[in-house]
């Protein structure tokens, strides 16, 4: 009996080769290629619009923080900028923590 199941177990056990490493590695590949364009490739998109609107803030410009703060651009010094939040009340963040610019309203 242990004879007939080394044999068949034998003649199944023939090398998979290259084959077998390619079609296991497949599956990675593939679910890989689907991450990048489901995820990555539009977080690069996001991203380089978010530093295109930074680089072109101009003093007046309304914008909301990434804090959630609301208020226009009064000063630009740099990598800082200086938000008025209200009548002589002006808080100064980093260009980067600007999120977006507010929509008039």
């Amino acid at each position: 009996m242990w004879a007939v199941a080394l044999a068949s177990n034998g003649e199944a056990a023939a090398p998979a080769g290259l084959g077998g490493i390619f079609g296991a590695l497949m599956p990675l590949m593939l679910i890989f290629v689907i991450f990048y364009f489901l995820l990555i490739l539009p977080q690069r998109k996001k991203q380089k619009a978010h530093t295109e609107m930074v680089k072109n803030l101009k003093n007046g410009d309304k914008v909301i923080t990434t804090g959630g703060v609301y208020g226009t651009i009064s000063r630009i010094k740099g990598n800082y900028v200086e938000i008025e939040i209200a009548s002589q009340v002006k808080i100064r963040v980093q260009r980067s923590c600007v999120s977006q610019l507010r929509r008039e309203e």
